[in-house]
């Protein structure tokens, strides 16, 4: 098959006439084998340190034909592993690209959401480190795209802890009714980060880091070194990121999300640190008013970070040396959980697990296996994955939420269909943040 039939046969599968037939690249790879150079994606990887470098050995199956990233010296090293990739320190201009198929991004928290929209407004499968947003706007925007498309692209967002088998585990507890009815979820992290504020200028960035596109669609800060050296120097940042919120928030929600079954809240409300206008608070507590499912009434969400916790259900019951953790309760017990373990603890007097039918062997949930190798299987398959752009959207909405609560210092009513709070006009003005001048969401 020469060149030109080739991208002319992708250029066919990407179309939505294929979609419909349920193809999604090219047909000859179900003929040659899943390893066939023509059942292979053509992935860009966008943002190569940190996060990214982890992705990497996971994806030499693929076609990395892309690496992009602000730093000229991640680049390079990206480029020992991937010599024959086409090389960029502008996102944008990556994925200008032609022939990409695919593409994974592990960039600060505060460009997911673009590289995410402007990827899939391209028509290209999206892998995308959490947070997937860092203003509720942003998570209702990428998730519309995404709903448009779901038809034809897979997506998966980068909270790899999913993967582990406990996670099923408890989800499959709490569903087969090992606690009863559910009436309230608690997840909490005990990270303490403290920052001062934006930090002063300090000299001139260095040649290899392109500073401007660092800061990207954030208003503009000084230069310091002091931002740099992993996502725990940058993300406490409004600007730059959500704090605990979108960092092992994310991981821990996740838990709770899975085994939860429920869409926006109604309600948010949340305290903690007095506000700093440049940095997030380091003890906070969000709680919501979720709606009911199939299979249970509505229940109370309740978030507890930087030393706030939920009370235990048994003094001998420590929640203080889980550093991460869940636990749900039910009207006869609760599920208290980290992401690898969980413990049942049945209360009351009919409390006997009688009532509690295990599933059969055959009606346990699969193991996910691994979680990058999930989303490249969909993009060639059936396009699902464990925690899409749907799932993961509603998640990380919801928790911002819980920070608009917090500024504006008292309940906030939510329109999860209309994306607007309803009972408070400064609460509105929260849920989006402002771009720098040239610099759109919508690209």
């Amino acid at each position: 098959m020469t060149k030109d039939s080739i991208t002319q046969r992708r250029q066919f599968l990407k179309s939505s006439a294929a979609a419909g037939m349920g193809l999604v690249i090219l047909p000859s790879g179900v003929l040659s084998g899943a390893n066939a150079p023509s059942n292979k994606l053509n992935v860009a990887l966008i943002g190569v340190g940190g996060r990214g470098r982890a992705h990497q050995r996971f994806i030499t199956d693929e076609n990395v034909v892309a690496l992009c990233d602000v730093d000229r010296n991640n680049l390079a090293k990206a480029a020992e592993k991937f010599p024959k990739a086409e090389q960029y320190v502008d996102w944008r201009q990556c994925l200008d690209q032609k022939g990409l198929d695919a593409v994974i991004c592990a960039t600060t928290d505060h460009t997911h959401a673009f590289i995410a929209n402007w990827s899939m407004n391209r028509g290209l499968h999206v892998f995308c480190e959490k947070p997937m947003a860092n203003c509720v706007n942003e998570a209702r925007v990428v998730r519309e795209t995404y709903m448009k498309n779901k038809h034809k692209l897979a997506t998966q967002c980068g909270t790899q802890r999913h993967a582990n088998p406990n996670f099923n585990r408890v989800r499959e507890l709490i569903l087969d009714g090992a606690i009863g009815t559910l009436t309230d979820v608690y997840a909490w992290g005990n990270r303490q980060i403290p920052r001062p504020g934006y930090l002063p200028a300090a000299g001139d960035p260095p040649e290899h880091l392109c500073y401007d596109l660092w800061l990207g669609p954030s208003p503009w800060h000084p230069y310091n070194p002091g931002y740099f050296g992993g996502c725990l120097k940058w993300n406490m940042y409004w600007d730059f990121g959500s704090g605990q919120i979108g960092d092992m928030g994310s991981h821990v929600m996740d838990l709770a999300w899975f085994g939860m079954d429920t869409t926006l809240p109604t309600t948010a409300q949340a305290e903690g640190d007095p506000f700093n206008p440049d940095v997030t608070p380091v003890k906070l507590e969000s709680h919501f008013d979720m709606p009911g499912s199939d299979w249970h009434p509505p229940i109370r969400l309740h978030w507890y970070q930087g030393g706030a916790m939920p009370r235990s259900p048994k003094a001998y019951v420590d929640l203080n040396k889980i550093g991460h953790g869940v636990m749900f309760k039910g009207k006869k017990g609760y599920v208290v959980s980290d992401f690898g373990s969980r413990l049942v603890l049945p209360y009351g007097d009919d409390s006997d697990l009688t009532y509690y039918k295990r599933r059969s062997e055959d009606e346990v949930l699969p193991d996910v296996g691994n979680f990058l190798h999930e989303w490249t299987n969909a993009c060639k398959g059936d396009l699902k994955t464990s925690c899409d752009f749907k799932y993961s959207c509603d998640l990380i909405e919801t928790m911002l939420l819980g920070l608009v609560a917090y500024r504006v210092g008292k309940k906030i009513n939510y329109d999860g269909a209309a994306g607007r709070v309803t009972n408070s006009a400064e609460a509105n003005s929260l849920l989006s943040r402002k771009y720098r001048p040239g610099w759109t969401l919508h690209g």
